[in-house]
């Protein structure tokens, strides 16, 4: 091969790769927001204590129905239950903590702290199935009452914002088909007569 063609050749690969390399700097387009909220409870099935509830309402800026895929966590990081609810345009969804958020443990330990994760997701043919696998689509909101400390006060605050990767929405479907699987019905939550028509269907 002559001098000028590997000199070609070499220019040829090495703009290549400067390339490849400026479209992997590239940023990522981020997850919509609003995709995602977090949240705590606290004093959960806890005599003396009142219940606590989570509330969850569809702005309606999607231009129709939402799912609110719920996940509780134990304080380690566990998931305990998952459910999924439709939620219509400017309509409310209420949800007890010690009945439909904690009712239901997969392993049967009821637990009095935790953490509540909730995606925003298009429906599946009209329906909101056990949340294993969703398209996030921002707008649902979300607040929670907290019975805080020893005297029970309550304090209701806005669930916050956090951002939905890939790797957490693939961990999130994944510990909740785990628990679809292996539960025998347990780890659903939301899963009362009340809420049949809504949720996990």
């Amino acid at each position: 091969m002559s001098r000028s063609r590997l000199l070609a050749v070499c220019s040829i690969a090495a703009l290549f790769l400067l390339l490849s390399a400026a479209w992997a700097q590239q940023p990522q387009t981020a997850p919509a927001a609003d995709t995602l909220k977090i949240d705590y409870f606290s004093n959960a099935n806890t005599s003396g204590a009142p219940d606590g509830t989570l509330r969850i309402t569809n702005p309606g800026t999607s231009g129709g129905n939402l799912c609110a895929n719920i996940y509780v966590f134990d304080p380690n990081e566990e998931m305990s239950e998952c459910c999924s609810c439709l939620t219509t345009p400017d309509g409310l969804l209420t949800l007890s903590i010690n009945n439909d958020i904690t009712g239901n443990p997969l392993t049967g330990v009821t637990l009095s702290t935790g953490v509540i994760k909730i995606v925003s997701s298009l429906p599946h043919s009209g329906t909101c199935p056990l949340p294993v696998n969703m398209t996030p689509t921002a707008a649902l909101r979300s607040w929670v009452t907290h019975i805080q400390n020893s005297n029970f006060t309550i304090t209701e605050d806005s669930s916050s914002d956090a951002t939905l990767s890939s790797s957490e929405q693939n961990a999130l479907q994944s510990q909740c088909n785990s628990i679809k699987k292996v539960g025998s019905g347990k780890g659903v939550c939301a899963n009362s007569p009340a809420l049949a028509a809504i949720c996990n269907t």
